[in-house]
């Protein structure tokens, strides 16, 4: 399987329902770190599993959406919590649609699967992983 990994990060704000966050039940900040993980059994005619500028382009998009908002404000979050594994869901369900639609050319579609990784610290990060 060939793979192809891009990066970007972006900045949000939150908060969680639960004891279990302890202090992280109040509104905080935190900065992402974004890998994804392109892969695909096969190159395509040109010799590469995705077009980097267009997957790096779809990811900016995708993370502009996200970033410099209090996350508990998005009425598309109402009532969740935003945990890092939950935001690198939503990362990788948008990337999929982004891939169906054709952002990332035409051989994207030939991408098998993906993952989703966001480094909340240097020790901390949590993934997605899926078919596509």
């Amino acid at each position: 399987m060939y793979s192809v990994c891009v990066r970007d990060h972006f900045m949000i704000a939150h908060s969680f329902r639960g004891a279990v966050f302890g202090p992280a039940q109040r509104l905080h900040g935190a900065t992402y770190i974004v890998d994804v993980e392109f892969r695909r059994p096969s190159l395509d005619a040109d010799g590469i599993v995705v077009d980097i500028g267009r997957a790096s382009t779809a990811l900016q998009t995708i993370l502009e959406s996200l970033g410099y908002r209090n996350l508990d404000d998005e009425p598309a979050f109402a009532g969740k919590n935003t945990t890092t594994e939950f935001l690198a869901r939503v990362v990788f369900d948008r990337l999929a649609g982004a891939i169906s639609r054709g952002d990332l050319g035409a051989g994207a579609r030939e991408i098998k699967s993906m993952r989703v990784t966001l480094h909340e610290s240097h020790v901390a990060a949590a993934s997605f992983d899926g078919a596509v």
